[in-house]
């Protein structure tokens, strides 16, 4: 079988495509030339209504206005009791009260370290368990019975086993987070490479890729969707596990709030926290869709 030619090789030429630029750097996996995607229609420009920008900013803040507007009806016109469901001002102010005694900013601040350092730890694990399950026989069968059953184990149920080895402090919040981000992560991605097409995988191998280099160029890329919802997925459970933590061994933080809201009767700093988690949470889900989208506008 003749090897193909190299870019610049004497007596190729020069190497163009089909309308005459010179053509991208050969790549096995590479498919060929891309073209511009053919409209789909649905008005100027090509693109569905649904899926225009402005569209989907505007369509999405219908809901949430909704609510709100519902929410201050309700308080103000004495529907519900203000003790069980304090106005969208009530709240406001609580957290105008917290923000001018410095509290408010502390709390966010070591909520978001914790959510992170969490993430990027059982992040980590579980892209190396997840490789190792995925595409190994071994390892899925020594290793996948033992996380399914651990992954059952409801996220109270850690908290006295943690501060009882780790105390109360930032280790066992900290690892509680960890564990809420490794499963879906996990479990996404093992599925994921135990369907990658073997043929593309041959292919890297034919062109002297092994281990961790076809992994990394050949594999983790054909599963990149896969692999950017498993982290979605892992960070909203970060938050989930976050509050958990907070709620039972914790003297700051928004699940701290909450508690000592719940507590002194405060159901106004209730409603702060809970929002500020959805805000919080949102907006980290954003961030990972937006590397989502750069990175499959680049591998894709």
């Amino acid at each position: 079988m003749t090897p193909p030619p190299v870019l610049g090789s004497p007596g190729t030429g020069p190497v163009v495509d089909s309308d005459g630029r010179p053509a991208r750097g050969l790549n096995p996996f590479d498919s060929g030339p891309r073209r511009p995607a053919a409209p789909t229609g649905g008005g100027r420009g090509g693109a569905p209504f649904w899926s225009r920008r402005v569209v989907r900013t505007v369509g999405g803040a219908v809901v949430p206005l909704l609510v709100l507007a519902v929410w201050w009806w309700t308080t103000s016109s004495g529907q519900v009791p203000a003790y069980r469901v304090p106005s969208p001002t009530a709240v406001w102010l609580a957290g105008v009260d917290l923000l001018e005694r410095g509290e408010l900013g502390t709390h966010i601040a070591i909520s978001v370290q914790r959510v992170l350092l969490g993430f990027a730890i059982g992040g980590c694990v579980a892209l190396v368990l997840g490789a190792l399950v995925g595409l190994s026989r071994a390892g899925d069968v020594l290793l996948s019975p033992t996380l399914a059953a651990v992954r059952a184990v409801p996220s109270l149920a850690w908290v006295p086993l943690l501060i009882l080895w780790m105390k109360i402090g930032e280790d066992s919040k900290i690892t509680l987070v960890a564990i809420g981000a490794f499963f879906p992560l996990f479990t996404t991605l093992a599925a994921a490479l135990r369907h990658v097409d073997p043929h593309l995988v041959e292919a890297g191998r034919a062109f002297g890729l092994r281990g961790v280099r076809l992994l990394t160029t050949v594999q983790l890329p054909a599963v990149l969707p896969s692999l950017m919802s498993g982290l979605r997925l892992a960070l909203a459970q970060a938050w989930l596990f976050l509050v958990a933590a907070e709620l039972i061994a914790s003297s700051m933080g928004l699940g701290f709030l909450l508690n000592d809201s719940a507590n002194n009767g405060r159901v106004d700093r209730i409603f702060l926290a809970i929002v500020l988690l959805a805000l919080l949470g949102k907006l980290s889900d954003s961030i990972v869709a937006l590397a989502e989208r750069a990175l499959l506008r680049r591998y894709a």
